[in-house]
């Protein structure tokens, strides 16, 4: 079976076509064009270089979140609208359990790392035990401190991976010394063969669903709806019209 991956989570665009037994094609663009331009570009260009069509796809599978909230809810889209199309199932991979993925086999934890602004950090810890992948901690949405703090409770390496690194590159080293290793640039943006070999993995334990029910995972609520959620609390307060 093929997969048609994308991700959308962050600046990256990436598309990836793979199946059981090799990845067949993917590109990987970091530029500053929004994702409504370039995806479905992207999609079809790399569709015609491996002679495939969507009629050859037999699952897409998208970077569910978190993330940002307009990408995220443009890959989310584009692979709802390919499998209503194609009338295939669809299989959404967490973002950050796809980060940690791009270090395959690697020692120690494996920390990625997605600047969530307000002064809050997207990750989760994971680690590779006898050759399988596991998540230690889940994905969250807490403070650079919190996350050091559980980091400090472990007596591993940690190696990070993803696009905070570079705001946090400095806190982390001084807080985890020599522990705090940083992944290349070559894995540590999103890349959908992770996302690929993922939703091999949960299509193979029966894990795939329809494009009906697939949501993004947004970890937290959206600016417009915490203000809309404060708006309603002062209402409630003042006896403001909510209208």
């Amino acid at each position: 079976m093929k997969i048609l991956a994308l991700d959308t989570s962050s600046i990256v665009a990436s598309v990836a076509v793979m199946d059981e037994e090799k990845l067949i094609g993917e590109h990987i663009i970091n530029h500053e064009k929004t994702h409504s331009q370039k995806l479905m570009p992207m999609i079809e260009d790399l569709l015609n270089s491996c002679e495939l069509t969507m009629a050859d796809i037999g699952l897409v599978a998208v970077a569910e979140g978190p993330g940002s909230f307009t990408g995220l809810r443009i890959g989310v889209a584009t692979a709802k609208g390919l499998a209503h199309a194609a009338n295939i199932p669809v299989v959404g991979v967490s973002t950050l359990d796809a980060l940690a993925f791009n270090l395959p086999f690697c020692e120690g934890l494996i920390c990625p790392i997605l600047d969530a602004r307000r002064n809050q950090v997207y990750t989760g810890v994971y680690k590779w035990e006898a050759g399988d992948f596991h998540g230690i901690e889940a994905p969250m949405a807490i403070t650079l401190d919190e996350l050091i703090e559980k980091l400090l409770a472990r007596p591993e390496r940690v190696v990070f991976v993803g696009d905070g690194i570079e705001k946090h590159a400095d806190a982390l080293t001084k807080s985890l010394g020599n522990r705090a290793v940083f992944s290349p640039n070559t894995v540590k943006m999103p890349r959908a063969s992770s996302v690929a070999q993922l939703a091999l993995q949960k299509a193979a334990e029966g894990k795939v669903e329809s494009f009906y029910a697939l949501t993004p995972n947004y970890l937290r609520k959206s600016e417009a709806e915490r203000q809309y959620e404060e708006k309603m609390k002062r209402c409630d307060l003042d006896g403001c019209d909510k209208g």
